[in-house]
């Protein structure tokens, strides 16, 4: 990608908005949201955030979701070069965080290659924000001290074939897995092929720090009947280890989501 030329007046910020709840969204986010001239925005970013806009600014939605793109990464990427070249503060607003899972490395490389300003701002990853709303910690002394995050979702023709799921399933007492539920019978039985028992607790964890939020919990065993049986969807983040056991007895130390309208 070739160089603009130096009337680029603007910046891109690429903003974590953190996984749903407008409470979890950093006060750096929310400062850029009160003064930006474009946000441009993913599917994930919750409409409460996507309110928290100031009116002034143009809102573009550049959301993705299986099957259904708003707008093409390519084009997304244009779009922010565009912007740049007529506007001093452009947001890209993502879900949980830019640089996990998000391709806002990709993001920022194509930016940086066009000249563009770029400034990262993180946001609270929905990997560790979710299960903690479903009153599940990733670590714990008893059950769990080492944690690993994994996409269950991998971009075709990448630098390696595949996540080698059978390693992971002795390396690792908790993984989290984001994007994997179209892909969960096959990471379930790569996990059960590399010698995870069958009885270990899983738990899906939908919207999660939303409202709305849903979770299912079940075993390696039973959670594909489990999720036919509740007609359970997409998205949704996947927690495997014995920290599930820990959902029920903390059920009542779960965060509560912020409610802006009474806030306001």
């Amino acid at each position: 990608m070739s160089k603009i030329s130096s009337s680029c007046v603007g910046k891109v910020y690429l903003v974590g908005a953190g996984p749903g709840d407008p409470g979890l969204l950093t006060l750096k986010g929310k400062t850029l949201l009160d003064a930006a001239d474009v946000v441009i925005y993913d599917a994930l970013v919750s409409p409460e955030i996507v309110g928290m806009i100031n009116p002034r600014a143009e809102r573009i939605h550049a959301g993705k979701r299986r099957g259904h793109h708003s707008l093409m990464q390519a084009e997304t990427t244009a779009l922010m070069i565009q912007k740049a070249q007529t506007h001093a503060i452009v947001v890209r607003l993502k879900g949980g965080d830019p640089f996990i899972f998000g391709r806002g490395g990709e993001e920022m490389t194509d930016l940086l290659d066009a000249g563009i300003p770029v400034e990262i701002v993180p946001g609270i990853t929905s990997g560790i924000a979710a299960p903690a709303y479903a009153g599940i910690p990733l670590t714990h002394r008893n059950y769990s001290s080492s944690v690993t995050f994994v996409t269950g979702h991998e971009k075709s023709g990448k630098y390696r074939p595949q996540v080698n799921w059978q390693a992971l399933a002795q390396g690792s007492e908790t993984i989290v897995v984001y994007m994997g539920v179209h892909n969960l019978p096959h990471i379930l039985e790569e996990l059960k092929q590399g010698g995870k028992d069958s009885n270990t607790p899983i738990a899906l964890v939908r919207w999660g720090t939303r409202a709305d939020q849903e979770q299912l919990v079940g075993t390696l065993a039973t959670i594909e009947v489990q999720m036919a049986e509740a007609e359970f969807t997409a998205p949704a983040i996947a927690v495997i280890g014995n920290v599930v056991y820990l959902h029920e007895l903390l059920a009542d130390c779960r965060p509560q989501v912020l409610d802006v309208r009474s806030s306001q």
